[in-house]
């Protein structure tokens, strides 16, 4: 294929600057979502409509399409086979996916920075807001759920007693392991896809919250200093956790992802008993980080309270404004 055959066959390929452009929004909505506990990038593929489109993309990308995309693009014996790679990439619909990653990663950076500027001045409004988040998002839920089978009741009541018990204090999770982080990696990315289940809630149930949110604002600011030439030496270190939580976030994506949704195919009613029920058992976490954190009196209540209640009115606005959550088009 010659270059101008090859820069045709590209641009009849790439999608439009406003296609783009409507993609890349998106993808800041549901990374802002993202990156609260409460509020699921999920409800908000659901809630702008291409929620189809994100979980068709997630199946279309295996192991062996991957391969093939690969074999295309180096150049051993057939050389480069830009037609051929082209067509695996449209078949994933990779441009849509390279354009929602960015944005969600853009919001992602962002908002990870407030949370922890907010986390050092003020953890008590911070932790407090979440709770409403949470409290609101799990009145949302259970008023769409159902439950008529004493196997769903016991799969709610084993949901609420893993997120109750790994909200408190939990010894293995108050290390620094690697492990762990890859392990919240895995679980926070595959819950994303879920509208009603916060993947950053599942971060704040395994004790993570914070610390990826720190880690995060700290690796972008090493990455800004040795781009204008000053010294980083914890970049390295920032770094390596950053990358094992993706690493566990792409495992997670296409393993526990798809084990969820085999469970909703086997039994929608009782897995959504048990993601319901890791909802509610959350609220303690907040609780948790507050106490942990600054202790609790009367101000630190109030505070808490009144900031909860701002949480909950902004999540119940946004239910109200945007989607009735279906939970059987899940």
């Amino acid at each position: 294929m010659t270059v101008s055959e090859t820069v045709s066959t590209l641009r009849g390929s790439v999608p439009s600057v406003r296609e783009w452009g409507r993609t890349f929004v998106i993808g800041l909505c549901m990374g802002s979502a993202d990156a609260v506990p409460g509020v699921s990038g999920g409800t908000i593929a659901l809630i702008l409509g291409i929620y189809g489109r994100l979980i068709a993309m997630i199946s279309a990308i295996t192991l062996g399409r991957i391969q093939q995309l690969l074999s295309a693009l180096i150049p051993f014996d057939d050389g480069i086979a830009i037609r051929k790679a082209l067509g695996i990439w449209e078949d994933i619909d990779g441009w849509f996916g390279l354009a929602l990653v960015a944005g969600v990663g853009t919001a992602i950076i962002v908002v990870t920075r407030l949370v922890h500027i907010a986390n050092e001045n003020s953890p008590t409004l911070l932790f407090g807001f979440f709770f409403g988040l949470i409290a609101a998002s799990a009145i949302v839920l259970l008023r769409e759920l159902s439950i008529t089978t004493g196997f769903q009741a016991a799969a709610a009541a084993l949901g609420f007693v893993v997120a109750f018990f790994l909200s408190g204090p939990v010894e293995f999770l108050e290390g620094e392991s690697l492990l762990i982080v890859f392990f919240a990696g895995a679980v926070a990315v595959s819950a994303m896809i879920l509208p009603g289940i916060s993947g950053s809630l599942l971060l704040v149930i395994l004790g993570q919250y914070t610390r990826m949110s720190t880690t995060l604002s700290q690796f972008v600011d090493g990455v800004g200093q040795v781009v204008i030439g000053e010294p980083s030496g914890q970049l390295a270190d920032y770094g390596i956790v950053v990358i094992t939580f993706l690493l566990g976030g792409l495992i997670g994506l296409f393993t526990i992802s798809r084990i969820i949704r085999r469970s909703l195919d086997w039994n929608r009613q009782a897995t959504m008993a048990f993601l319901i029920a890791l909802v509610v058992g959350a609220l303690r976490a907040p609780v948790e980080e507050v106490h942990t954190a600054v202790g609790f009196s009367t101000n630190v209540v109030v505070a808490f309270a009144g900031a909860a209640v701002v949480g909950a009115i902004v999540l119940l606005t946004l239910d109200w404004y945007a989607v009735e959550l279906d939970l059987d088009s899940i």
